[in-house]
């Protein structure tokens, strides 16, 4: 990660991720949304506006957001690194989201991309959050994805909210170690558990949720966080680093002490190299980049105001 660094937050979720990155990481920050309710008066923002829709559809989200490119560019430019805070089950996420990496890999600028994914009972936001992520994976140096489908299989008994607030600790414990843990140009998995287990069962269900999103054998790296390491037992620590060692291949594998919390978890981030549960979600994945005769340009909703009559 380069300095200077801007790190944008997209959406509602996506914002309120970028507002606590941005004090992790002490960088600037940009909000990009549809929905000004979005926006906090002490941060910089870009309205995307869908002038009288009330309900715009993601492609009109999409469309709308090119009106404002040359704006969202010049915010960009002077930086060297973006980061960039998306949930991919949401609207504006999905609309934007693929836009904003376009931008940046265009002005070379060195994108990693946080993109949370929908719950498998969202069926109708599924689809275009898999096409969002697959451009974003495209166009970033490092995408790292947490799957809320995954968290809720592991925990049938958590609300949605308890979720969210799951996933977003999980992030956050990752954004502040960006300038000092390596991490993998490819995709990467996090996964974690809920707060009040043990540290062995927060392992566990860390590991239950990686293998609910990829097989065993795509996963070639891992980053173990120990969250509140200072008050686990030597012994303990001992004991899930060799267990994680077994899994995961010693030679690929890697423990970070995050001392700062007293709740002691497991957050683990795996890179995972080849094909992830998120490549279904777009029934047209399989066909590769170069037999795709629509890739350059996201689908988009743009009224051009024809004066065309309708025919019958």
């Amino acid at each position: 990660m380069k300095e200077p660094v801007l790190v944008i937050g997209l959406g509602g979720i996506g914002s309120k991720l970028a507002v606590q990155a941005k004090d992790s990481i002490n960088s600037d920050c940009l909000l990009i949304s549809n929905d000004v309710k979005d926006f906090s008066s002490e941060t910089p923002s870009i309205h995307v506006s869908t002038d009288s829709v009330v309900n715009p559809s993601v492609q009109l989200i999409r469309g709308s957001t090119y009106k404002v490119a040359d704006e969202i560019r010049s915010k960009i430019v002077g930086y060297s690194t973006v980061v960039m805070m998306s949930n991919l089950a949401g609207k504006a996420g999905s609309a934007i989201a693929p836009v904003i990496s376009e931008m940046c890999k265009e002005l070379d600028k060195g994108l990693i991309s946080f993109a949370i994914m929908p719950f498998k009972y969202e069926k109708d936001r599924i689809f275009n959050s898999g096409i969002a992520l697959k451009r974003v994976r495209e166009n970033s140096e490092c995408t790292i994805v947490l799957d809320n489908d995954s968290l809720l299989e592991s925990n049938p008994d958590l609300s949605p909210k308890a979720c969210y607030d799951i996933a977003n600790s999980a992030i956050m414990h990752v954004v502040k170690s960006l300038g000092s843990s390596e991490m993998s140009a490819e995709t990467n998995i996090l996964t974690t558990s809920k707060d009040g287990q043990n540290i062995e069962d927060s392992l566990r269900d860390s590991l239950k949720m990686l293998y609910e999103n990829a097989p065993p054998n795509a996963i070639k790296r891992s980053m173990l966080y120990v969250v509140g390491g200072n008050n686990i037992p030597v012994g303990v620590l001992n004991s899930i680093s060799n267990l994680t060692s077994g899994i995961l291949s010693e030679s690929n594998s890697q423990i970070d002490m995050i001392s700062s919390a007293d709740e002691s978890k497991v957050v683990l981030l795996s890179s995972i190299q080849g094909m992830t549960k998120f490549d279904n979600y777009d029934p047209l994945g399989m066909i590769p980049q170069e037999d795709t005769l629509d890739w350059a340009t996201p689908d988009c909703s743009i009224d051009f105001k024809l004066d065309l009559y309708q025919l019958e």
